[in-house]
């Protein structure tokens, strides 16, 4: 299986990827619609959602980050006004969370949850490609690095340190690396722009504007952008020794 779980194609082209069809947990409100891609470490899972119809949530039971990729999504909040989420936009539903999440057309929606049993920033947090992006400081190593050091910037919107996650939207300046262990669980949604991922093998898996992936913490993935590359993103460092 590839490093790189691809979750949607923009093109429409068929996907290696494996789907199955489970919840998560016995008090998954979206269980029915559920179809897994990836499940492991830091109580993680990756994959997508076909929704339609509404869904009414008196306390969500994990963190999970929702972007649209086909159709609508429209989540309610008591004392807050609606979010219509059409494709490349996206949001943050954190656990204890009341909510009414509707589907009026066929959606197809990207996730990626986490266990999360005592959130310290609870909430429903959109996701916005035209985000406030600050710059970042760069954890690239030169070594690691095959040209320039990229100018990284992003937009922090979740910052979960009780499960080691953060949430929000990030861009970068071209740049190329070798292949190495990813230092993260990694969900990616492409906003912008082409990333060509380099697996131990010598094959390669590009994604472009539109496309979602996931990278396991601990897979021998390399990257390489010859534009600017802008994307949402969900990271979790899971510690040593750290399970499920």
């Amino acid at each position: 299986m590839s490093a790189a779980l691809v979750l949607y194609r923009a093109s429409g082209a068929p996907l290696s990827t494996p789907f199955r069809p489970a919840a998560l947990g016995q008090a998954d409100p979206f269980a029915a619609s559920r179809e897994i891609a990836w499940q492991g470490s830091g109580g993680m899972s990756a994959g997508r959602l076909r929704l339609e119809g509404a869904f009414e949530i008196a306390r969500f039971p994990h963190q999970e980050t929702l972007v649209v990729v086909q159709g609508e999504l429209h989540v309610e909040t008591e004392g807050a006004a609606p979010l219509v989420l059409k494709p490349d936009s996206g949001v943050v539903l954190t656990t204890g969370a009341a909510l009414r999440v509707s589907a009026p057309v066929p959606t197809l929606v990207v996730f990626c949850a986490a266990d999360c049993p005592q959130p310290v920033q609870p909430g429903v947090f959109p996701l916005v490609a035209e985000a406030d992006f600050k710059p970042s400081a760069n954890s690239l190593p030169k070594e690691i690095l095959l040209g320039p050091v990229p100018q990284c910037r992003s937009d922090n919107v979740v910052d979960e340190t009780s499960i080691h996650a953060k949430i929000g939207t990030w861009d970068s300046t071209p740049y190329h690396r070798i292949v190495r262990a990813h230092p993260v669980n990694e969900f990616m949604h492409i906003l912008d722009g082409g990333v060509r991922f380099a697996e131990p093998d010598g094959s390669v898996v590009a994604v472009e504007r539109g496309d979602a992936v996931f990278v396991p913490q601990g897979a021998s993935i390399g990257w390489e952008s010859s534009e600017r590359v802008a994307k949402f993103y969900v990271v979790q460092t899971v510690p040593a020794g750290e399970g499920k």
